[in-house]
């Protein structure tokens, strides 16, 4: 029929070919061939009915979301959808690969539901700022019930075909041949089943509202979330074409929000995220073994990542105590993962069989890749290169988990420095996504190429940057925390800043942070780097000041906050006092901060380090800034990140704000050019939408 439908026959069946590579996204070419389809098929007497089915990989992974900032056109799909209910004769969904959002929806418009038996379905759509636009609140209710749709939908959970199966969302598990039995099953169907036709399963109140209350807390009661279970509710009260009707006018609304539209911009760094032009035509090498330094947090968790990879770990120790708490540690998360029913009793023992905890050095040699973990200290870092690289195999890369630390320094004590690169992650790093691979000014390209493979292996978001001080993250953390901290000195308290972050939606506030992460982290790395001071540098001493008192955050009992046993805090008026006797030694006339003055002054000064960043190359992308606040921060997602965030202000008010800024900041204060952010994200905001 065209260059994205094609219909071939099996006899008395259509079989429609959707194909639109890679992912057969449900674009507008998609939506005009498949209701030409349904016509043909509805006015040919031969044919008594179709089977929808992907073309290569997948069956329609999704919506075109590329359409979604902009006025939508016809067919939209909730027309394709009534075109297919509409039909005298039964549509089959035929599922391979991925049938998520539109397609999920269009696939619940079928009479019928079959699916390869490695297939996923869902509706993601809420995770991308908007409810499922095309029927999927009212029909997979009806499906599944109103508790379980509600988590599902506000989760955009994506469920394996034989889960989705068991709940009924697919009718058949293929066996063999897809098309083929997807022929059969029609033939054997007989009559329409539409599944608006269905009632919606009682459901008890309590239940309803738990699911309902579960959701609003993970989703930070975001308006899609508000949105999705009120639309969800009304399945089981209101007529379907009046619920249908309300469904599509709120998608309608919101994915012209400011959350879709920054949701979107991460969905979309994300994928650009993996095309890596500088590693363009250098593969890395494979790696099947793994050598982790160091059985600490850090270093337990990293060899977590790789067990639930598949791959061979060597968890060395020179301290066998060491070792042995770091196997218990180990084995302790697979046991509560067993307990909890996420994992099996043979996956656990399959994976703890890969593990080889070591106290023998030459244990290094049977590796391809090592990843340090040990004490955050140059010589240290230094010093262990230097005795692990004579027992490594050749080509064997070895990869610092370091935070801050020069990368090219560390590599400087190596024979082979090309072998170097940085991967920094996360903690907890079984937990986290991201992971920063660093490429230092010797680290080969091939090198930089395999760890990041590895990191996508292990299911990582992995942003490939630059060496500098604290990379992307920890540098725009550390002037983020900075600013905060002469807020601090101005006038503000730890609690008001704090409050005030949490409520723009980052995940903590800086000071309860650094309570947890451990304020003496930060001031080791302040006394390594304090010979680079310049002499007229503003230098907040409240951070030392409160080490040096033994307050080094949760695991003293206090930092900028104090704790009671069980770890909650609260206001600690010594800390309180401390800050406003520093306030008056340094002459400061403390001023009231604003919600609104605390927010902008941090995400500006985020934005401006960001702005240098990218000029002094540290990184190219604005968009893996962005996943690198949002995933390794705490950023909030509907906030786009920081380069999102400044590209939708006004640059003649970010301006003004810069300047004041510069003015508090001190005669170092470095001005980013901040219209790099409008220039490079080229993003419509919800205002010029």
């Amino acid at each position: 029929m065209s260059d994205y439908i094609s219909i071939q026959r099996n006899g008395n069946v259509a079989l429609v070919y959707i194909n639109n590579p890679p992912v057969n996204a449900g674009s507008l070419a998609v939506r005009r061939g498949i209701l030409e389809a349904i016509e043909l098929v509805e006015h040919d007497s031969a044919l008594i009915g179709a089977v929808l089915i992907g073309a290569g990989k997948t069956f329609i992974a999704g919506s075109d979301l590329k359409e979604f900032g902009a006025p939508l056109e016809e067919p939209q799909l909730p027309s394709v959808i009534k075109a297919i209910e509409r039909c005298s004769k039964p549509v089959i969904a035929a599922i391979h690969g991925s049938a998520l959002g539109g397609g999920l929806e269009l696939a619940l418009g079928c009479d019928a539901r079959v699916a390869a038996i490695d297939s996923m379905v869902g509706l993601p759509e809420v995770t991308l700022g908007m409810i499922p636009g095309a029927g999927g609140t009212q029909r997979l209710p009806r499906l599944v019930g109103i508790p379980k749709s509600i988590e599902l939908i506000c989760a955009g959970t994506r469920l394996k075909a034989e889960e989705a199966h068991r709940l009924g969302i697919i009718d058949a598990i293929s066996i063999g041949n897809l098309a083929d039995f997807a022929v059969d099953y029609l033939r054997t169907l007989g009559s329409k089943r539409q599944v608006l036709a269905l009632s919606t399963p009682a459901a008890e109140t309590q239940d309803i509202e738990a699911a309902a209350a579960a959701a609003l807390k993970a989703g930070r009661h975001r308006p899609q979330v508000i949105a999705a279970i009120d639309t969800i509710k009304s399945a089981a009260s209101t007529p379907a074409d009046l619920a249908l009707a309300e469904e599509r006018r709120i998608f309608q609304d919101l994915r012209l929000s400011n959350d879709a539209f920054a949701l979107r911009h991460l969905f979309f760094a994300e994928r650009q995220s993996s095309k890596r032009l500088e590693l363009d035509g250098v593969p890395g090498a494979e790696v099947n073994r793994v050598a982790v330094i160091g059985a600490g947090t850090m270093g337990c968790g990293i060899a977590l990542a790789l067990l639930q990879a598949g791959l061979e770990v060597i968890l060395l120790e020179q301290n066998p105590t060491a070792l042995q708490t770091g196997q218990e540690r180990i084995a302790q998360e697979y046991q509560r993962r067993v307990a909890k029913g996420r994992l099996s009793q043979a996956s656990a023992y399959d994976a703890l069989a890969r593990l080889n905890p070591t106290v023998d050095w030459a244990q290094l040699s049977a590796a391809q890749f090592v990843i340090e973990a040990v004490f955050e200290d140059l010589q240290v870092k230094q010093e262990l290169l230097r005795k692990v690289e004579p027992l490594l195999r050749d080509g064997a890369i070895f990869a610092t988990n370091t935070s801050y630390l020069d990368i090219d320094q560390i590599a400087e004590a190596a024979q082979k420095p090309q072998q170097v690169i940085g991967m920094h992650f996360f903690s907890p790093a079984n937990v986290m996504r991201l992971v920063e691979v660093i490429s230092g000014m010797y680290s080969a390209p091939a090198a930089v190429s395999t760890g990041f493979a590895l990191a996508r292996r292990l299911g990582k978001l992995p942003i490939v940057a630059n060496n500098a001080f604290g990379f992307i993250g920890n540098r725009l953390y550390a002037a983020y925390r900075q600013q905060c901290e002469y807020m601090l000195e101005e006038g503000a308290l730890p609690s008001q800043i704090d409050q005030a972050m949490e409520a723009f939606g980052m995940a903590m506030g800086p000071f309860a942070v650094a309570d947890l992460s451990g304020l003496d982290i930060a001031w080791r790395m302040r006394k390594a780097r304090a010979h680079l001071r310049s002499e007229g540098e503003r230098y907040c001493r409240i951070p030392d000041l409160l080490c040096e008192q033994g307050r080094l955050g949760r695991k003293t009992q206090g930092g900028y906050y104090s704790y009671d046993e069980r770890g909650n805090r609260q206001e600690a008026e010594e800390v309180n006092s401390l800050i406003l006797q520093e306030s008056r030694s340094k002459g400061f006339t403390r001023q009231a901060f604003t919600q609104q003055q605390i927010i902008e002054r941090a995400l500006l000064t985020i934005a401006n380090e960001a702005a240098l960043l990218l000029a002094e190359g540290v990184t190219t992308r604005a968009t893996d800034i962005d996943l690198v606040m949002v995933n390794g921060f705490g950023f909030p997602k509907w906030e786009g990140g920081p380069g999102f965030w400044a590209a939708n202000q006004p640059l003649s008010k970010l301006n003004a704000q810069q300047s004041n800024l510069a003015k508090v900041s001190g005669s170092t204060f470095k001005m980013g050019d901040l219209s790099v952010f409008h220039y490079l994200h080229n993003q419509p905001s919800k205002r010029s939408a």
